[in-house]
Formats: structure tokens, sequence, C-alpha cells
């Protein structure tokens, strides 16, 4: 079985015991139990791990009483409590808990940022580190093993969930992101929200990954699936609140002759993505083959932000006429402009050029995807 490296991992060891808490967010099987229970295993008999879906270590998280978290935290130097967003008022109860016993060191980890970031980064503000976790990155599964071509198409149809790069095995492959696409994913937002017709829910997001890389328009999803443009609002930030889908904006200094409110949605793992469309046909024949690719290369992007402190934002540029950049990098005033292309690569447009003289552009393509985010990285 191998064992991936976070690249998030070296940061967290770095801030514990620093007198605040750790909070690490990101999806079902995206390897949090497994990195908190690495993060404490050194300290033996002095770290524990609870997983908080149990009923009998939730009795212990009761508003305004931090003395009833001691027969779990006693002795201990870390603590970890996984599945967090299963308490309920765990910001409170942690803030309480922290004030009065400083002492231990509390990694909180959560699958659902609309539940967990809002219940404990809010109370516990000026006292908390977070991080998020997201599926392996290219750099991750590279610290590992040598990543071939063959690999890389794996990986953009099957995603790399941690368990999914694992398995040697295609049909296991497809067997254990099946499960995650149909039983984890969806299960916080099921649990902790109101959806009153979970069909046009779970129907959003097969038109969504329909959609990757395309605009995407409130009004026809609205009148596709039957319902009022501020449902189809409300899905879209659970869905992105829970991992399973990240919103692109649109950048523009010119609104004249820039689209400045368009938006794409893109799928956190593409494997979930192709799971709920097409598993079975491989990469190299597929027509949405292309689109799967800048899927690919926005998470890897976004993978990368979250070991930065001051991460860069994450858009696309298109004209009114429809000249495109399919992917924007803005950091500060530095902007890298991305084309990816499946082989081939395509030169700057003009009006992107004329319009934005200083930015760097580059053209990702299946040939150089690894050194931008392996070699290149490793080198800085």
């Amino acid at each position: 079985m191998i064992t991936f490296q976070r690249a998030i991992e070296t940061q967290i060891v770095n801030l514990l015991f620093k007198n605040r808490m750790v909070s690490i967010l990101g999806p079902r099987q995206s390897g949090k139990t497994t990195l908190t229970k690495k993060l404490i295993k050194e300290y033996r008999e002095h770290g524990e791990h609870y997983d908080c879906q149990l009923a009998e270590i939730r009795k212990h998280f009761v508003v305004g009483k931090p003395d009833k978290l001691l027969p779990l935290t006693i002795g201990k130097k870390i603590v970890v409590f996984d599945e967090a967003q299963t308490v309920q008022d765990i910001g409170s109860i942690l803030k309480a808990y922290h004030d009065t016993y400083p002492g231990v060191q509390i990694i909180a980890t959560g699958s659902s940022s609309f539940d967990l970031a809002n219940k404990i980064n809010e109370p516990m503000t000026g006292r908390i580190f977070e991080f998020i976790l997201p599926p392996l990155s290219l750099l991750e599964i590279n610290m590992s093993k040598h990543i071939t071509s063959n690999d890389l198409f794996q990986y953009m149809l099957y995603g790399t969930y941690p368990a999914v790069v694992a398995e040697s095995s295609l049909d296991f492959k497809k067997t254990i992101l099946k499960n995650i696409a149909t039983q984890y994913l969806y299960k916080d937002i099921f649990i902790f929200e109101a959806i009153r017709n979970p069909r046009v829910f779970e129907d959003l997001i097969k038109l969504l990954a329909l959609q990757i890389g395309s605009l995407v328009s409130l009004n026809e999803l609205a009148t596709q699936l039957g319902v009022s443009r501020s449902v189809i609002q409300r899905y879209l930030r659970l869905l992105e609140q829970a991992f399973i889908i990240k919103i692109v904006h649109s950048f523009s200094n010119n609104p004249r002759t820039e689209l400045k409110k368009a938006f794409k949605v893109f799928f956190l793992d593409v494997g979930v993505r192709n799971a709920l469309i097409d598993i079975v046909s491989p990469m190299e024949t597929r027509a949405d083959k292309g689109a799967i690719f800048e899927n690919f290369f926005v998470t890897e992007l976004m993978k990368k932000g979250t070991t930065e402190i001051f991460p860069s934002e994450i858009m696309f540029w298109r004209t009114r006429t429809g000249v495109e950049i399919d992917v924007i990098e803005k950091n500060g005033s530095k902007i890298f402009a991305y084309e990816c292309k499946w082989k081939e690569g395509i030169t700057v447009p003009v009006s992107f050029q004329t319009a934005y003289p200083d930015a760097h552009f580059e053209s990702i393509t299946t040939e150089n995807i690894l050194t931008h985010f392996v070699k290149r990285q490793k080198t800085s």
C-alpha cells in the first residue's frame, strides 16, 4: 500500500503548539484521517484520535461545559477530533475548552466547510490555523512514485483520491471511485442541509458535469430543472462548500469589452465528474478530453494554492466577441495566462496581449503539464 506525503504536513507540524487550534478541511476520503494519525503518531500515548461520528465521543461535547471534554484530553499533548462537523455547536465548545485548558494541541477535521468552517473559525477567530486537504496533487503523487504518461491519463480518467491512486486494479479503481461519488460526497449536504428535492440536486450535478470548461447559465439550469434561480444558486453554494465543485469567475479590467460576471464550474476531482458521466471510455478517444484536461489543470492550480500563504486567484478571460483564455492565475499584480490543449500548443491572442502586455502566457499540454507542476515546483 502506497503512503503519500502530503504537501501541507510540514506546514502543520511547524505550527503545532503555538497556542492555536488547527483545522483541516477537505472532502471525505481525501486523506484527513490518515494525515492526522500520522501527525500524532510520534506522541504515542500522549496523542489520541477520536471519531466524532461516534455517539460515545459526541456526548462529551456540551455547550458551556468544557470540563466534559477532559476524559478525552487529560494526559494528552495532542488530540484529533475527526469529522468534527458532526458535533453541534463545535466551535463554541472548542473555544471554551481552548480558553479554559490551553495546554492541549487540538486538531479538528471536517468534510464540509459550510458546517465546520463556520462553526469553528468564527468563534475561534485568532485562535486557529486552517488548512485544506484536497485529493492528491501531481507533486504529492510524484513524491511516492514516478509518474508516466499512462499514469497521467489514468489520473485524468479516475481522479486522484488517495485510495484510487494507490489501487493498481482498474476494476477496483472504478469500484472505489463509484463509492466515493455516490456514497460519500453528498453525505454532509443531505445530513446538514434541507434538500427538498434530492432528484433535482443530483440532476444538477450531472448537468454541471456535462458543462465543465463552458460558461454556466443560471437561467438555463433553472429552466432545465424546473426550479428557481435562487434554488440553483443555493445548490451551487452547497456543492462548492462540500468540496465537490469549484466556481471560477471571469477576469476583467474592462467590462465594456470583457465579460465580468460570467462563471464556469469545475469539479475538484475529475474522476468524480467522469463517474457521473462516463468512466469507461479511454482518455485518448473521448470527445470531452479537452474539457477534462482543462478541469484537471485548474484543480492542480487550486491544490498548489492550498500550500501557499497567499494563494493566487484562479479565473478565466473572455471578451464579448468570444475570444478566450482558458485560465488566468492572478497573484497580486502578476498575471499568468494559460491555454489548455491536449497536444498542440497555441499562441497568445493578440487582443489579450494588447490589453495585458505584462502578463506571462503559457500553453499547457499533456506533454508539459508534469513539468509545470512537478519539476518546476521542486526547483522553486
